[in-house]
């Protein structure tokens, strides 16, 4: 099992009501980096510690680079979230969120997307292949 999992496994419903209660306040519509900052300070409100870049190191073949990952948001340096305000979430979406989460080694992400009615008809929960397997 992944290391972080059990962690990130705990508070996905938590970051996922907070997400519940920011769409409930600010409604469908807005620009993204409007519900990443208000996401942001609910977690913040919530205890949550929450970061939106990183220095990770990026490995092709046998060359390393230290880069800066932007990324929306990581809550307790184990859930990656990304927030999205579009008429629907497409497969490249889930794609890089996946490829942030290798990246990171992140075992759990959530997209977000606020630009709907009902803020459970866009959410998507992934995980890395065995995440949640034992060792």
């Amino acid at each position: 099992m992944h290391p972080k999992f059990k962690d990130a496994a705990a508070i996905t419903q938590d970051v996922i009501g907070a997400a519940i209660e920011v769409h409930t306040a600010m409604g469908p519509g807005l620009l993204e980096s409007v519900y990443e900052w208000c996401l942001t300070k609910e977690l913040e409100l919530r205890g949550y510690d929450v970061a939106s870049q990183k220095n990770v190191p990026v490995r092709y073949k046998h060359f390393t680079r230290e880069e800066v990952l932007r990324f929306d948001l990581l809550i307790n340096d184990c859930l990656l979230v990304d927030v999205k305000a579009t008429q629907s979430v497409v497969p490249i979406h889930k794609a890089q969120i996946l490829s942030y989460m290798k990246l990171l080694d992140m075992p759990l992400g959530l997209v977000i997307n606020f630009n709907t009615m009902r803020l459970v008809d866009g959410l998507s929960r992934l995980m890395l292949p065995g995440a949640d397997q034992g060792s």
